[in-house]
């Protein structure tokens, strides 16, 4: 069998609803066209790469791959004219994230897509991201000595292990994604912090309010790879979704799962607390695409439900 392999380079800086970029300028008709959703999606969120089946005509895809931000994109073929998959734009990307996509023919042909997907830009660029000043228990407020440094370490490295595994795991999550509390969001994802004047830190999540024991639910399906008590997260519960994606749930009261539980959309996991470094009770909810944080309120964007119709009200008997 013949192989031939075609290459692009595209960069796009439209801001339209859903970027489009043909993979390469002859033959158009046969050729992959590559799209993402949103347009221009912010640094620090998750972002939607999309293969349309149609362009490609009856020369069908045997396999496709891609990275993007150097992680690997997993597609899948959910609908009949296109493939797609997850990937996350890291925090500190500035203008654009690069992602390359090698889509393989049964003819033999490979495709090859380069593209610099662009960022959304702020018209007015702060001095800084917002900091947000805290009062912790004096332990969580100092450098970490030696024995702590080195726990704290640890800790990291098996949540990061958690991640990197997910790349291994099919595809567990279904349809969309749903908030784990109902509650007020009171710290935003990326913002800067600062602990009792010394330790400062990026809010790598997304922390809702809750009194403690009220319930915690986990976002989508998928399996616990990791229930933890770690010193900064406190009570902790890891969710791996499957293709690269993790949530994690962290200071917890109390933990209702165990690893290897599979869990669906919806169901309680745990309860709030205030365990770790804490200023009161409260759910930090993290989301990783790979190795990558992102903001977990931009998985809320996939597949969303249909509004929910407000029923009509009820007509009063005339008199």
């Amino acid at each position: 069998m013949r192989q031939i392999i075609r290459a692009a380079t595209v960069f796009l800086a439209l801001a339209i609803p859903c970027a489009t970029l043909p993979a390469f300028a002859q033959n158009s008709d046969t050729l992959p066209v590559v799209t993402w959703l949103p347009a221009q999606p912010d640094p620090g969120s998750i972002v939607q790469i999309l293969v349309h089946r149609a362009r490609i005509g009856p020369d069908s895809i045997t396999s496709i791959t891609g990275l993007l931000s150097g992680e690997p994109l997993h597609f899948d073929s959910s609908a009949r004219t296109r493939l797609r998959a997850l990937g996350g734009i890291p925090v500190g990307a500035t203008d654009s994230a690069r992602a390359q996509i090698v889509i393989h023919r049964k003819s033999g042909i490979i495709d090859t897509v380069a593209a610099a997907i662009p960022l959304r830009v702020q018209a007015v660029q702060p001095a800084g991201p917002p900091r947000e000043r805290l009062s912790v228990a004096p332990q969580f407020g100092r450098e970490p000595d030696s024995a702590l440094a080195a726990r704290i370490a640890r800790e990291s490295a098996m949540a990061l292990a958690v991640s990197r595994r997910s790349h291994e795991t099919p595809r567990l999550w279904r349809g969309y994604f749903a908030r784990p509390r109902p509650s007020r969001i009171t710290s935003r994802f990326g913002g800067g912090r600062e602990f009792n004047g010394q330790v400062r830190s990026r809010h790598s999540g997304v922390d809702f309010a809750g009194a403690t024991g009220t319930p915690v639910r986990v976002s989508n399906r998928g399996v616990v790879a990791l229930v933890a008590d770690f010193h900064l997260a406190g009570r902790a519960v890891y969710v791996d979704h499957g293709a690269g994606l993790v949530t994690a749930y962290f200071h917890l009261s109390k933990i209702n799962v165990a690893e290897g539980d599979t869990v669906v959309r919806g169901e309680i996991i745990g309860r709030v607390g205030q365990s770790g470094r804490v200023t009161g009770p409260h759910l930090h909810w993290v989301a990783r695409y790979g190795e990558v944080s992102v903001n977990a309120l931009t998985l809320l964007a996939i597949d969303p439900p249909p509004p929910v119709k407000k029923k009509p009200a009820a007509r009063r008997p005339s008199d």
